[in-house]
């Protein structure tokens, strides 16, 4: 850092420049006992297309690893929590508030 600027004036880290904040984390579950739950960015409506069609279902998704985990019909554990199964493919995640032109987070 220069002498010139201060730790107030320094570049923000690339990590926190507006882009990056705009899109979807990599790994995100909608299960609140997930280590992957985050409610702050569910709550702001992230949209996923898998396979190049967009899907509700989604319980869980990976986007670098390529894989959503969605609700296997009406089956449910023994603990009562819905039965999921792991599909592969492309999948593509971004904030539904941000309207059309979202950037959209992809492998």
């Amino acid at each position: 850092m220069s002498e010139e600027q201060t730790p107030e004036t320094a570049p923000e880290a690339s990590s926190n420049t507006p882009a990056a904040a705009e899109v979807p984390p990599d790994h995100l579950a909608i299960d609140p006992r997930s280590p992957h739950f985050d409610g702050e960015k569910l709550q702001r409506g992230v949209a996923i297309r898998f396979k190049g069609r967009e899907r509700r279902d989604i319980e869980e998704y990976c986007i670098s690893e390529g894989w959503v985990r969605v609700q296997a019909g009406k089956a449910m554990d023994r603990k009562g929590r819905p039965l999921t199964i792991k599909l592969k493919g492309e999948v593509e995640a971004w904030y539904e508030d941000l309207g059309e032109d979202a950037p959209v987070a992809k492998a």
